[in-house]
């Protein structure tokens, strides 16, 4: 296990609309029998125009390449100028499906057309659908679960967990921090830690707030996620963040005792690490993270928005360590609905308990459009067979970077981490002109912390396009290092 360093009318409808009056039309044919639509006339000046447009109206906040994406199949995009790339960024590990999939494209087809927003003043039929999915794939892919989000309940019966569905990634985080702070009230007040501490939390409820994450995390940009993001480059501008945070050295379990206390109330980690560099945790970093919050009453939150839904080749990145690892929150997004934007937190029952009416709420989070998709992507996710691939194909991507970039290893190239489809390549000097280089050679590719380079293709890409675009990453290197 790499040692753990892991048809439809409507659909047709959708793939074969968007005639542009007055342009002429042409196809051409494309990898694995697609034949990708494009639009031949005048092909530079769109996307000359919407360049402009994007610098005239568009805050600033991104370094875009000069090129404009018209549509996706599959693994590959294209521009506007018909050029055609392997993805390897799947929208930076969100298409899972891979772009324009079928089923995708009728669920969105057939919902719009019946409702596609009610706010959460009102049950819709797909937000419950999508729930229960996500809590059953959970805990039938993980029998051996017993703490945590599998742990029974003070019945004794089976295991359960609940969902709240957010519009993001970085939403879901900033809930399942709102939810670790409610949660360290109550053990507060409930006097239940040590002997001496417990008499003054009970006393202070507000004392036992304290929030830990790692070095090298990335859990959003809105300001609780960003307090728990320890990276200069993304707090500074914004600081003071939010009090009460601490940051403990990824993978270090000597410090843990000295941060992690009776004044905690939730711990924060990535089991994989993907901005950062994808880096995973060591069993027993995990290991001494849930004893230590079982000591003094701390929820153990683990952020799999990127890692988590089958990138791993697991349905979640923690259920390839011990069941005495398992977290008390579990946050996704990403993959969950294939580009259309959902989040969600999944809770234990010690914890969804805890959550009243009013205490926390959204306006878009699980609205019919985005929780019908995602039953779509959660039932192919969710298959033995569908997970094997992905596991086959990481590792085969694992082999195909071994040959090639081989030569490189020691100089250029530092390492190769990961597991499944989550695997990232860490260079000695920035990787960016690699990553320029990949694009003007077809492959798509997406930078890392720590000069690395993330290869997060679509869940269900081929074999044979694996090789190819580690074969492309190879000559990229190759030229680079040569230049």
């Amino acid at each position: 296990m790499n040692s753990l360093m892991l048809k439809s009318k409507a659909a047709q409808m959708l793939l074969t609309s968007g005639m542009r009056i007055g342009a002429r039309q042409t196809t051409k044919s494309s990898v694995r029998g697609y034949r990708a639509t494009s639009f031949q006339m005048n092909q530079s000046a769109v996307c000359k125009q919407a360049i402009e447009n994007t610098e005239k109206f568009i805050v600033n906040t991104y370094s875009r390449p000069a090129l404009v994406l018209s549509h996706g199949k599959g693994s590959y995009l294209y521009d506007t100028d018909g050029k055609e790339y392997l993805d390897f960024t799947a929208g930076i590990a969100v298409v899972g499906l891979g772009h324009s999939h079928p089923a995708v494209a009728a669920a969105v087809a057939d919902q719009s057309t019946k409702l596609v927003h009610c706010s959460n003043l009102y049950h819709n039929e797909w937000a419950p659908k999508l729930a229960q999915k996500i809590v059953s794939a959970t805990l039938e892919s993980y029998p051996q679960g017993t703490q945590g989000i599998y742990a029974k309940d003070n019945s004794g019966s089976d295991a359960t967990a609940r969902v709240f569905f957010s519009n993001s990634g970085t939403e879901a985080n900033e809930g399942a921090l709102k939810f670790a702070r409610k949660y360290g009230k109550l053990v507060a007040e409930q006097g239940i830690l040590g002997k001496t501490a417990s008499e003054a939390l009970r006393g202070d409820p507000n004392l036992k707030c304290g929030i830990v994450s790692f070095t090298g995390g990335f859990h959003g940009r809105s300001m609780g996620a960003l307090s728990v993001t320890a990276n200069p480059k993304y707090q500074k501008p914004f600081t003071p963040l939010i009090p009460g945070v601490q940051t403990v050295k990824f993978n270090e379990t000597r410090e843990l005792g000295a941060f992690i206390d009776e004044r905690t109330c939730g711990v924060i980690v990535e089991p994989i690490q993907g901005e950062g560099g994808i880096h995973p945790a060591q069993v027993d970093f995990l290991r001494a993270l849930r004893r230590r919050c079982n000591q003094v009453g701390a929820l153990l939150i683990f952020d799999e928005i990127q890692c988590g839904l089958g990138r791993s080749g697991k349905m979640w990145a923690h259920q390839l360590y011990p069941e005495d690892c398992s977290p008390d929150i579990v946050t996704m997004a990403k993959p969950l609905a294939n580009g259309i934007p959902i989040g969600a937190i999944l809770a234990s029952n010690k914890v969804a308990n805890i959550m009243k009416v009013g205490d926390h709420g959204t306006t878009f989070g699980g609205n019919p459009l985005a929780c019908r998709v995602g039953c779509v992507v959660l039932d192919h996710i969710n298959d033995a067979k569908f997970l094997k691939h992905i596991s086959t194909a990481g590792e085969v991507l694992e082999q195909e970077l071994t040959k090639v970039l081989a030569p490189f290893i020691g100089n250029v190239v530092v390492e190769m981490r990961g597991i499944g489809l989550l695997r990232g390549v860490q260079f000695r000097s920035d990787p960016s002109k690699i990553v320029d280089i990949a694009r003007d050679n077809g492959l798509m590719l997406v930078a890392a912390g720590g000069n690395s380079v993330r290869l997060v293709p679509p869940l269900n890409i081929s074999i044979a396009d694996i090789k190819k675009g580690a074969a492309i990453l190879g000559e990229c290197v190759k030229q680079a290092n040569l230049a």
